[in-house]
């Protein structure tokens, strides 16, 4: 099955997204937000224990779900950022929380399996249209029936005591 493969390495460093998006509605065709932040969340967000971007919120919009993975409320988020200040990895972008919540629909319905607006219109190849398998050795992560991403994210390691 083919699914939206997002090349986080590469999408991570654009200088501006400049895709094009079919998505009907959201605001400004940037539906390529709510999967960047939906990834970054699921995969390089280093689930610290001290949570203090979640604690930063003033209005709650933060939560982890059970596996521990972050979750924007976007109905609540009045995109202060101060999440994003709070994290001390920097791993929440504040470019990613406009007020204005940006959603995909991964173009499920598309006829035809036609690939994606956004794939056609990266000018960086940081998105594809693809058969792709789950290869954490290779950092390749399915974050859904429909989405992929290649990411190198950090894992938290154990470190034993010197004495």
């Amino acid at each position: 099955m083919k699914r939206l493969f997002i090349n986080l390495d590469i999408c991570s460093e654009c200088p501006d997204c400049v895709v094009g998006c079919s998505y009907y509605y959201h605001p400004n065709n940037r539906g390529i937000d709510r999967l960047r932040e939906l990834v970054t969340y699921a995969l390089v967000c280093r689930h610290c224990d001290s949570g203090t971007c979640v604690r930063a919120c003033p209005v709650e919009a933060l939560e982890r779900d059970d596996a521990g993975i972050l979750e924007r409320h976007s109905m609540r988020c009045i995109g202060c950022t101060s999440c994003a200040h709070a994290c001390p990895f920097g791993t929440i972008y504040p470019d990613l929380l406009p007020y204005s919540f940006s959603g995909c629909d991964l173009c499920s319905d598309r006829a035809g399996h036609e690939p994606p607006l956004c794939v056609c219109t990266c000018p960086y190849g940081a998105l594809e249209y693809r058969e792709v398998e789950e290869d954490p050795e290779k950092g390749i992560y399915l974050i859904n029936e429909h989405l992929a991403v290649l990411s190198h994210h950090w894992a938290r390691k154990m470190v034993k005591s010197g004495k």
